[in-house]
Protein backbone atom coordinates (compact mmCIF):
# COMPACT_ATOMS: atom_id res chain seq x y z
CA UNK A 1 0.00 0.00 0.00
CA UNK A 2 3.09 2.39 0.71
CA UNK A 3 4.54 1.43 -2.18
CA UNK A 4 1.23 2.28 -4.26
CA UNK A 5 1.19 5.31 -2.48
CA UNK A 6 4.78 6.71 -2.91
CA UNK A 7 4.39 5.74 -7.10
CA UNK A 8 1.18 7.46 -7.52
CA UNK A 9 2.82 10.78 -5.27
CA UNK A 10 5.78 10.60 -7.91
CA UNK A 11 3.33 10.16 -10.98
CA UNK A 12 1.28 13.32 -9.45
CA UNK A 13 4.56 15.42 -9.57
CA UNK A 14 5.82 14.24 -12.86
CA UNK A 15 2.33 15.86 -13.94
CA UNK A 16 2.93 18.74 -12.29
CA UNK A 17 5.95 19.23 -13.40
CA UNK A 18 5.21 18.34 -16.84
CA UNK A 19 2.20 21.01 -16.59
CA UNK A 20 4.37 23.74 -15.57
CA UNK A 21 6.50 23.32 -18.39
CA UNK A 22 3.45 23.24 -21.11
CA UNK A 23 2.23 26.68 -19.07
CA UNK A 24 5.83 28.50 -18.97
CA UNK A 25 7.23 27.37 -22.44
CA UNK A 26 3.56 26.81 -24.63
CA UNK A 27 3.28 30.67 -25.71
CA UNK A 28 6.57 31.02 -26.66
CA UNK A 29 6.81 27.94 -28.98
CA UNK A 30 3.77 29.19 -30.33
CA UNK A 31 4.64 32.78 -30.90
CA UNK A 32 7.55 31.01 -33.25
CA UNK A 33 4.63 28.65 -34.76
CA UNK A 34 3.10 31.67 -35.78
CA UNK A 35 5.63 33.72 -37.05
CA UNK A 36 6.50 31.45 -39.94
CA UNK A 37 2.74 31.10 -40.95
CA UNK A 38 0.93 32.91 -43.66
CA UNK A 39 -1.90 33.40 -41.17
CA UNK A 40 -1.92 34.50 -37.87
CA UNK A 41 -5.66 34.54 -36.79
CA UNK A 42 -5.99 30.67 -37.77
CA UNK A 43 -2.58 29.49 -38.43
CA UNK A 44 -4.12 25.30 -39.34
CA UNK A 45 -2.92 23.73 -41.33
CA UNK A 46 0.40 25.20 -41.12
CA UNK A 47 1.24 27.32 -44.16
CA UNK A 48 5.17 27.77 -43.78
CA UNK A 49 6.59 31.36 -44.87
CA UNK A 50 9.62 33.26 -44.48
CA UNK A 51 7.90 36.87 -45.22
CA UNK A 52 7.51 37.96 -41.78
CA UNK A 53 11.09 37.69 -41.00
CA UNK A 54 11.70 39.62 -44.45
CA UNK A 55 9.17 42.24 -43.60
CA UNK A 56 10.63 42.90 -40.43
CA UNK A 57 14.68 43.17 -41.40
CA UNK A 58 13.28 45.74 -43.92
CA UNK A 59 11.64 47.72 -41.42
CA UNK A 60 14.61 50.18 -40.18
CA UNK A 61 12.32 51.27 -37.32
CA UNK A 62 12.84 47.98 -35.47
CA UNK A 63 16.35 48.51 -36.81
CA UNK A 64 16.52 51.75 -34.89
CA UNK A 65 14.71 50.35 -31.69
CA UNK A 66 16.90 47.31 -31.19
CA UNK A 67 20.00 49.77 -31.55
CA UNK A 68 18.75 52.41 -28.89
CA UNK A 69 17.35 49.19 -26.75
CA UNK A 70 20.96 47.55 -26.90
CA UNK A 71 22.34 51.20 -25.88
CA UNK A 72 20.14 51.53 -23.17
CA UNK A 73 20.37 47.95 -21.76
CA UNK A 74 24.37 47.81 -22.19
CA UNK A 75 24.90 51.29 -20.59
CA UNK A 76 22.50 50.27 -17.56
CA UNK A 77 24.04 47.10 -16.98
CA UNK A 78 27.82 48.69 -16.78
CA UNK A 79 26.28 51.26 -14.45
CA UNK A 80 24.25 48.56 -12.02
CA UNK A 81 27.34 46.45 -11.91
CA UNK A 82 29.21 48.46 -10.69
CA UNK A 83 27.56 50.17 -8.19
CA UNK A 84 25.82 47.02 -7.05
CA UNK A 85 29.47 45.66 -6.48
CA UNK A 86 30.60 48.78 -5.11
CA UNK A 87 28.24 48.29 -2.82
CA UNK A 88 28.14 44.52 -1.98
CA UNK A 89 31.94 44.97 -0.82
CA UNK A 90 31.75 48.03 1.03
CA UNK A 91 28.86 46.05 3.41
CA UNK A 92 30.41 42.68 3.58
CA UNK A 93 34.04 43.75 3.66
CA UNK A 94 34.06 46.60 6.12
CA UNK A 95 30.73 45.39 7.74
CA UNK A 96 30.55 49.26 8.72
CA UNK A 97 27.66 50.83 10.90
CA UNK A 98 24.70 51.85 9.60
CA UNK A 99 25.30 48.85 6.53
CA UNK A 100 21.64 47.65 7.27
CA UNK A 101 20.72 51.35 5.93
CA UNK A 102 22.53 51.23 2.95
CA UNK A 103 21.38 47.93 2.27
CA UNK A 104 18.12 48.95 2.10
CA UNK A 105 18.57 52.37 -0.04
CA UNK A 106 20.00 50.02 -2.68
CA UNK A 107 17.10 47.62 -2.43
CA UNK A 108 13.95 50.23 -1.93
CA UNK A 109 13.76 50.72 -5.72
CA UNK A 110 12.36 47.04 -5.51
CA UNK A 111 9.34 48.76 -4.07
CA UNK A 112 8.58 51.89 -6.07
CA UNK A 113 6.45 50.83 -9.16
CA UNK A 114 7.52 51.98 -12.69
CA UNK A 115 5.90 54.52 -13.31
CA UNK A 116 6.60 56.63 -10.33
CA UNK A 117 10.44 55.88 -11.07
CA UNK A 118 10.38 57.02 -14.48
CA UNK A 119 8.34 60.12 -14.23
CA UNK A 120 10.45 61.22 -11.15
CA UNK A 121 13.56 60.61 -13.35
CA UNK A 122 12.03 62.48 -15.97
CA UNK A 123 10.97 65.58 -13.25
CA UNK A 124 14.85 65.42 -11.74
CA UNK A 125 16.83 64.93 -14.62
CA UNK A 126 15.25 67.74 -16.26
CA UNK A 127 15.10 70.39 -13.40
CA UNK A 128 17.96 69.69 -11.38
CA UNK A 129 20.10 68.08 -14.26
CA UNK A 130 19.18 69.83 -16.91
CA UNK A 131 19.10 66.55 -18.86
CA UNK A 132 16.45 66.71 -21.67
CA UNK A 133 14.74 63.18 -22.49
CA UNK A 134 17.43 61.25 -24.16
CA UNK A 135 19.05 57.75 -24.27
CA UNK A 136 21.80 58.37 -21.58
CA UNK A 137 18.52 60.16 -18.97
CA UNK A 138 16.99 56.80 -19.27
CA UNK A 139 20.31 55.06 -18.93
CA UNK A 140 20.65 56.68 -15.68
CA UNK A 141 16.78 56.00 -14.70
CA UNK A 142 17.01 52.06 -15.59
CA UNK A 143 20.02 52.24 -14.00
CA UNK A 144 18.22 53.36 -10.31
CA UNK A 145 15.74 50.46 -10.56
CA UNK A 146 18.39 47.65 -12.27
CA UNK A 147 21.04 48.88 -9.54
CA UNK A 148 18.96 46.37 -6.59
CA UNK A 149 18.42 43.85 -8.84
CA UNK A 150 22.46 43.71 -9.74
CA UNK A 151 22.82 44.56 -5.81
CA UNK A 152 21.06 40.90 -4.63
CA UNK A 153 23.08 38.80 -7.35
CA UNK A 154 26.26 40.29 -6.16
CA UNK A 155 25.29 40.26 -2.59
CA UNK A 156 24.45 36.55 -3.09
CA UNK A 157 27.56 35.39 -4.44
CA UNK A 158 29.98 37.42 -2.28
CA UNK A 159 28.35 36.78 1.16
CA UNK A 160 30.36 33.19 0.56
CA UNK A 161 33.70 35.07 -0.28
CA UNK A 162 36.34 35.07 2.20
CA UNK A 163 37.54 38.18 2.56
CA UNK A 164 41.08 36.75 4.32
CA UNK A 165 42.36 36.15 0.87
CA UNK A 166 42.59 39.79 0.45
CA UNK A 167 44.20 40.19 3.49
CA UNK A 168 46.75 37.86 2.76
CA UNK A 169 47.56 39.65 -0.90
CA UNK A 170 47.78 42.65 1.37
CA UNK A 171 50.33 41.18 4.06
CA UNK A 172 52.79 39.99 1.19
CA UNK A 173 52.73 44.26 0.25
CA UNK A 174 49.88 44.15 -2.66
CA UNK A 175 48.51 47.54 -2.27
CA UNK A 176 44.39 47.70 -2.21
CA UNK A 177 44.29 48.45 -6.44
CA UNK A 178 46.17 45.60 -7.27
CA UNK A 179 44.68 43.33 -4.24
CA UNK A 180 41.16 43.80 -6.37
CA UNK A 181 42.43 43.79 -9.77
CA UNK A 182 44.56 40.41 -9.30
CA UNK A 183 42.98 38.55 -6.28
CA UNK A 184 39.18 39.58 -5.51
CA UNK A 185 38.12 40.58 -9.17
CA UNK A 186 39.54 37.16 -11.08
CA UNK A 187 37.52 35.48 -8.06
CA UNK A 188 33.98 37.54 -8.44
CA UNK A 189 33.32 38.19 -12.11
CA UNK A 190 30.96 35.50 -12.47
CA UNK A 191 28.75 37.16 -9.79
CA UNK A 192 29.65 41.06 -11.18
CA UNK A 193 28.88 39.30 -14.80
CA UNK A 194 25.66 37.98 -13.66
CA UNK A 195 24.14 41.56 -11.86
CA UNK A 196 25.14 43.08 -16.01
CA UNK A 197 23.07 40.44 -17.10
CA UNK A 198 20.01 40.70 -15.45
CA UNK A 199 20.41 44.48 -15.50
CA UNK A 200 20.48 44.39 -19.30
CA UNK A 201 17.73 42.23 -19.68
CA UNK A 202 15.61 44.58 -17.34
CA UNK A 203 16.94 47.57 -19.17
CA UNK A 204 16.58 46.37 -22.37
CA UNK A 205 12.88 45.03 -21.38
CA UNK A 206 11.55 47.91 -19.73
CA UNK A 207 8.75 50.31 -21.19
CA UNK A 208 7.55 52.84 -18.61
CA UNK A 209 10.99 54.15 -17.24
CA UNK A 210 12.09 54.52 -20.46
CA UNK A 211 9.54 55.87 -21.84
CA UNK A 212 8.88 58.44 -19.73
CA UNK A 213 12.57 59.86 -20.34
CA UNK A 214 13.30 58.94 -24.29
CA UNK A 215 10.47 61.30 -25.71
CA UNK A 216 10.36 60.58 -29.38
CA UNK A 217 13.59 58.28 -29.52
CA UNK A 218 12.03 54.78 -30.65
CA UNK A 219 12.64 51.18 -28.34
CA UNK A 220 11.48 47.95 -29.10
CA UNK A 221 8.99 47.82 -26.19
CA UNK A 222 7.60 51.19 -27.17
CA UNK A 223 7.75 50.52 -30.77
CA UNK A 224 5.99 46.74 -29.31
CA UNK A 225 3.58 49.06 -27.70
CA UNK A 226 2.67 51.54 -29.68
CA UNK A 227 1.99 49.02 -32.89
CA UNK A 228 -0.54 46.69 -30.54
CA UNK A 229 -2.84 49.95 -31.04
CA UNK A 230 -3.44 48.66 -34.79
CA UNK A 231 -3.75 45.09 -34.31
CA UNK A 232 -0.48 42.63 -33.36
CA UNK A 233 1.53 42.46 -36.74
CA UNK A 234 3.20 39.78 -37.73
CA UNK A 235 6.41 41.20 -37.63
CA UNK A 236 6.55 41.51 -33.67
CA UNK A 237 5.72 37.65 -33.97
CA UNK A 238 9.16 37.38 -36.27
CA UNK A 239 10.45 39.69 -33.83
CA UNK A 240 9.34 37.91 -30.64
CA UNK A 241 10.74 34.95 -32.08
CA UNK A 242 14.00 35.98 -32.65
CA UNK A 243 14.60 37.54 -28.97
CA UNK A 244 13.45 34.27 -27.72
CA UNK A 245 16.17 32.60 -29.39
CA UNK A 246 18.99 34.76 -28.48
CA UNK A 247 17.80 34.54 -24.92
CA UNK A 248 18.00 30.39 -25.19
CA UNK A 249 21.33 30.21 -27.34
CA UNK A 250 22.95 32.68 -24.41
CA UNK A 251 21.78 30.61 -21.99
CA UNK A 252 22.81 27.56 -23.61
CA UNK A 253 25.93 29.14 -23.80
CA UNK A 254 26.31 30.00 -20.16
CA UNK A 255 25.55 26.00 -19.44
CA UNK A 256 28.43 25.12 -21.86
CA UNK A 257 30.63 27.52 -20.09
CA UNK A 258 29.37 26.23 -16.83
CA UNK A 259 29.86 22.66 -17.77
CA UNK A 260 33.46 23.39 -18.45
CA UNK A 261 34.54 25.37 -15.57
CA UNK A 262 35.12 28.88 -17.56
CA UNK A 263 32.03 30.18 -15.06
CA UNK A 264 32.10 28.60 -11.47
CA UNK A 265 29.46 30.17 -9.23
CA UNK A 266 32.09 29.17 -5.94
CA UNK A 267 34.87 30.29 -5.20
CA UNK A 268 36.05 27.73 -3.77
CA UNK A 269 38.23 25.20 -5.78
Amino acid sequence: MFRMFKDLSIAMQVLVLIALYVFLYLPILYIVYVSAQADAIWPFPPHWTGEHYVNLWHNTDYHTGARNSLIIGIGTGVIASILATMGAIGILKYRLKGSKIIAALFLSPLFIAHILIGISSLMFNKTLLGLPGNIFSAIIANATYATAFAFLVVLAQLARYDWRLDEAAMVFGATPRRTFREVTLPLIWPAIFGAFIVSFLLAFNNLEISFYNLGATPTLPTLAWGSLRHGISQELYALAALINAAVFAFLGLLYVLLRVGVIRLSFKD
